[in-house]
């Protein structure tokens, strides 16, 4: 849902992590503030597997994957967007060499009509544990 100033704040989404929307709107254009794959609960993390001190011992990025593209369709389809609509997303992995096949391989099967422009980049970590997030920018109609 959208208040009189463009922020987004998509209940069907997990909260964000810190003090911003999910999404603002300017003139006919939304951006996305980075999304990742956390569940609607904000707490569980598809595909993550932790040892029984909660340290990360290995991640699906293929499950992360799809659920943060679950994640940016519901913000964009709650915004009053849609996944076809996208124009731009700029992608952040932990980790390109173990991931960025598989994230091709899931990437294509989201984007096979749509194909915004995209940029993708390795950073040293995120703030959660996630091997993924996307920054997003779409059209309004």
């Amino acid at each position: 849902m959208s208040d009189d100033s463009g922020r987004v704040r998509a209940g069907g989404a997990p909260a964000p992590v810190g003090l911003y929307p999910h999404a603002r709107r300017a003139g006919n254009l939304l951006f996305l503030s980075g999304l990742g794959p956390r569940e609607a609960d904000g707490k569980t993390i598809p595909g993550l597997n932790r040892d029984a001190d909660g340290q990360v011992i290995d991640y699906d990025i293929e499950a992360q994957c799809h659920s943060v593209f679950r994640n940016v369709r519901t913000v964009l389809e709650e915004a009053g967007s849609s996944w076809d609509q996208l124009i731009d997303v700029t992608v952040f992995l932990t980790d390109i060499p173990r991931d960025f096949e598989a994230f091709n391989r899931v990437y294509a099967e989201y984007f096979a009509d749509n194909q915004p422009a995209r940029t993708t980049v390795e950073v040293n970590r995120l703030p959660t544990p996630i091997a993924i997030e996307l920054k997003c920018i779409a059209t309004m109609d």
